[in-house]
């Protein structure tokens, strides 16, 4: 894991959700997944966003060409653990991770790069379609 994310991680947990930096003020959440190869259990910084009562979040790796290893890793191990920012602090929940469909990624993607213009630019920058996952609450 890197200085940068493992620093991310740590104010997370310290401040109730609440970081600065480029993550102030964003709906962060720190994703858990299980290492596909080593089955080491690993947490990942990623932006969130909701619809209903649904979460999502975004392989986006800031328009690299490959996929953010977190996604390999539940595509492989769909049972996740999520620790969401809220106004109450962090809630934190076991959930199920699904890819969502092309046609539904695709609305989905643009409502979210609406509101967070730089996923725009990061899906411009790479070839690959970047990823939508649903986190079903279990």
């Amino acid at each position: 894991m890197s200085d940068f994310n493992s620093q991310v991680i740590e104010e997370f947990r310290t401040n109730d959700g609440r970081v600065g930096g480029p993550f102030e003020g964003a709906h962060l959440a720190l994703l858990s997944t299980t290492g596909a190869k080593s089955g080491e259990q690993r947490v990942s910084p990623v932006m969130y966003f909701t619809e209903g009562d649904r979460y999502y979040v975004i392989a986006s790796k800031a328009g690299s060409p490959n996929n953010p290893a977190w996604f390999h890793n539940l595509v492989a191990n769909p049972t996740v653990g999520v620790e969401l920012s809220t106004e109450r602090g962090i809630d934190s929940f076991d959930a199920t991770a699904a890819v969502v469909e092309p046609a539904e990624r695709d609305r989905l993607f643009a409502q979210f790069a609406g509101k967070n213009p730089g996923f725009e630019e990061y899906q411009l920058r790479t070839d690959r379609i970047i990823p939508v996952v649903e986190l079903r609450r279990v």
